[in-house]
């Protein structure tokens, strides 16, 4: 069973404060109606660790948006500054994007050294979801609105508190070094998590009905039955190719690798890339097997819901609807979704 304990609303200041002599600590924030994380001691702005997820993607402390990946000729990777980062109140459907991020840096083929050493340094602690957005479905994805696992620690808030699970070794040593902060919890501390926890799953579950967004299970073989069909020149009909779907996504993980030279030096840089860029695909001679908007559509959801479901046996998406709100052109991903499988 799990380590557990109870940490004092009052003691959090302290509890950061501790980390934060190991760590660089970033912590949620509330600003107008965008949550975002901000580095603890550089804002006045109390921590919220509850609520939902923020806007960026927890993916951003471990694959940069952008960032040096070798300098000159020289042998030896350009990593990061020594001191790791303590990322809190990530929620479940950032940490299922682990899944996805880790097959692909770390687990299947070549390491990418730069993942590898984030992911190895940085610390994770976790938060429950205490309401649910209209954009929220991360249930239909086979998830719960509380993280499950790929945490060191998870934080889930209560009238007087927080209800703190280890989620490995590094969490349970953090609670051991800390036995001022932290205390047994009681059976009501329980019930109140519990409580919580259904209530936040029964908001997400209407979300589904509300909406009309169907399930994990009725996703197998949707791609393969709809490759050639008429909904992926509609719902392409008003993108704008603007990539904030898939910078946004916590599981996509394209990039580009370029040369920046100055005087000096010369260093090979990494950004994000997107599939539905115009030259995404293109090859050197010109060549563009997806030179269509549409088929770069296509190509988003067959990586998503085809490819991942058959080389890794999991879904690359969370349900954390982060997507539908980043979209100019209004492309709901839940819509697609269901045109697919009623098509089907």
């Amino acid at each position: 069973m799990a380590q557990t304990a109870f940490l004092r609303g009052p003691k959090l200041p302290r509890f950061l404060k501790h980390l934060s002599q190991q760590f660089d600590v970033y912590i949620p924030v509330k600003k107008k109606n965008r949550r975002i994380f901000e580095k603890a001691g550089a804002t006045s702005d109390p921590p919220m660790l509850g609520e939902v997820r923020t806007f960026e993607p927890l993916k951003a402390f471990f694959s940069r948006a952008r960032e040096k990946v070798a300098e000159d000729f020289k042998i030896d990777a350009p990593l990061p500054p020594s001191k790791p980062t303590a990322v809190f109140g990530a929620k479940a459907c950032d940490l299922k994007g682990f899944k996805i991020q880790d097959f692909v840096f770390q687990d299947h083929g070549t390491k990418d050294p730069f993942y590898v050493h984030s992911r190895s340094q940085n610390l994770i602690i976790g938060a429950d979801c205490t309401f649910a957005i209209d954009t929220c479905f991360c249930v239909a994805l086979g998830l719960e609105p509380h993280p499950t696992e790929n945490f060191d620690l998870n934080f889930s808030d209560s009238k007087d508190g927080f209800f703190v699970e280890a989620g490995s070794a590094r969490g349970e040593t953090i609670l051991k070094e800390h036995p001022s902060l932290f205390e047994t919890p009681t059976e009501e501390n329980i019930k109140e998590r519990n409580a919580q926890r259904a209530r936040v799953l029964k908001a997400v579950e209407e979300n589904l009905i509300k909406f009309s967004v169907p399930k994990e299970d009725s996703f197998p073989g949707i791609i393969e039955r709809n490759w050639v069909s008429p909904l992926w020149e509609e719902e392409a009909a008003t993108c704008v190719e603007c990539g904030a779907c898939t910078n946004i996504c916590p599981t996509c993980h394209c990039f580009f690798l370029y040369d920046q030279q100055d005087e000096s030096q010369m260093n090979r840089m990494r950004i994000w890339d997107s599939c539905l860029l115009k030259d995404y695909a293109r090859v050197a001679g010109g060549g563009n097997p997806r030179k269509k908007l549409w088929m770069r559509l296509r190509n988003r959801f067959e990586k998503k819901f085809d490819y991942f479901p058959k080389v890794a046996e999991v879904t690359a998406c969370t349900g954390c609807g982060r997507c539908i709100t980043a979209c100019p052109a209004k492309i709901d991903i839940r819509r697609v979704l269901k045109k697919l499988v009623d098509h089907a």
